[in-house]
């Protein structure tokens, strides 16, 4: 079940993917219970949430401790919502959906979509959402959905590339198009209007995630990797992403991780004019000359000093202090410099471990995209839109060559 979905927007696609990884013993191999395997094959291998909808109201009354009953049963409702056509009529049907799948949360359900949804549906029901601004277009799209929901997956997707050719630029038009394809199995056409997708929009991650996942399925690994690669590298701060990327660890046999890099020194941000630096007691002494440790002293200082002074020169159209990208990037070039100076001097009898993975990043020109995805915090992430357009093929590196290699 490829699925869609953001905060601002209440509409669920109900296809079959990798995403949604419900245990085995829940769907249609419960054979002590044949409704409630009906119903849930129905609603996630099917996709037919009409026809899943009175088997799963039943099930949610006879069960109620059952937890993934009750989020397949607000998954129906929040699908049925959108055949009714009073406004007032689909809020309440979200927010009934969204009651279930609060009852499924109680009862232990951790699901990435399940999270996702609710992050999705405001605690008031929320209000329609608007594909576009154009009426023709946005009237096509909501054409598209209750196509979709009744299983009229080819009518839904003529619907979808309607909408597209009136609005050229409505990114959802293209992707969901290609996912009526994908439940069609014409996965040759799904790939191509998941393209014409991230044509209209490349920073956003939905269509690369989606088009991998037909790869993933025929065991295409290294394509399925690209794809999801690009996924992260347009949405790294979101969730699905790395859910898919680790899906694809999981099927390459890839523990998915980052090069350890430890930094035993911190600083206190300025507050009434007065900062500390705090250095670990292990970066002074003679074994700290011998293992490089105490160059980490210079990254405090740097770190100090863009808190102080260079960040108002760097960034003077920011009024107030933030972490950046360049500070930490330069923290940690600094670091480097410093250890290759002693080496030089034969000063480092054994590199410490965690500074040969510092070294090995800048020597590798990767220092940057390490910060972004493993060292990122609030302020250095608002840098990351500008580095991405310019940089797009170290992050695809880093990735490739760090985060999904086995080392």
């Amino acid at each position: 079940m490829n699925l869609y979905f953001r905060p601002s927007s209440l509409l669920v696609l109900l296809l079959l993917s990798l995403l949604l990884t419900l245990p085995t013993q829940t769907l249609a191999q419960d054979t002590q219970d044949p409704e409630r395997a009906k119903a849930l094959g129905l609603l996630w291998e099917e996709s037919r949430a009409e026809d899943a909808l009175p088997l799963l109201a039943n099930l949610a009354k006879t069960r109620p401790n059952d937890g993934i009953v009750m989020f397949s049963y607000g998954f129906a409702l929040l699908a049925h919502s959108k055949l009714l056509k009073d406004a007032e009529a689909r809020k309440q049907g979200r927010l009934e959906a969204r009651s279930y799948m609060l009852k499924a949360k109680e009862l232990g359900v951790t699901q990435p979509l399940l999270k996702n949804m609710l992050d999705g549906l405001p605690a008031d029901g929320g209000k329609d959402e608007i594909f576009s601004e154009n009426k023709e277009a946005d009237g096509l799209m909501r054409d598209g959905e209750m196509l979709y929901v009744r299983g009229n997956f080819a009518e839904a997707a003529q619907a979808y590339e309607r909408a597209l050719k009136v609005d050229p630029k409505l990114y959802e038009a293209a992707l969901f198009a290609g996912d009526m394809y994908f439940k069609l199995d014409q996965n040759d056409k799904a790939t191509q209007w998941y393209a014409k997708a991230i044509e209209i929009n490349p920073d956003r991650e939905t269509a690369y995630r989606y088009s991998a996942t037909p790869l993933l399925k025929a065991d295409k690994l290294e394509e399925a990797r690209q794809k999801y690669i690009e996924a992260v590298i347009a949405e790294p701060y979101t969730r699905l992403p790395w859910v898919g990327l680790n899906q694809w660890a999981e099927k390459a046999g890839v523990q998915l991780s980052h090069p350890r890099v430890d930094i035993p020194t911190s600083i206190t941000a300025m507050k009434d004019n007065k900062m500390s630096i705090n250095l670990d007691p292990k970066l002074v002494g003679d074994k700290a000359d011998e293992t490089g440790l105490g160059a980490w002293a210079f990254y405090g200082i740097a770190r100090a000093a863009w808190n102080t002074t260079e960040f108002a020169k760097a960034y003077p159209n920011e009024k107030t202090y933030r972490h950046s990208l360049r500070e930490e990037t330069e923290a940690l070039k600094g670091v480097v410099d410093l250890v290759k100076q002693q080496q030089k001097e034969k000063k480092i009898k054994q590199l410490d471990p965690s500074l040969a993975n510092l070294v090995k990043l800048s020597d590798d020109g990767l220092l940057e995209p390490y910060i972004l995805y493993a060292k990122v915090d609030e302020g250095i992430s608002q840098d990351y839109p500008t580095y991405r357009k310019a940089n797009r093929d170290k992050l695809r590196r880093y990735l490739v060559e760090y985060v999904t290699t086995n080392r």
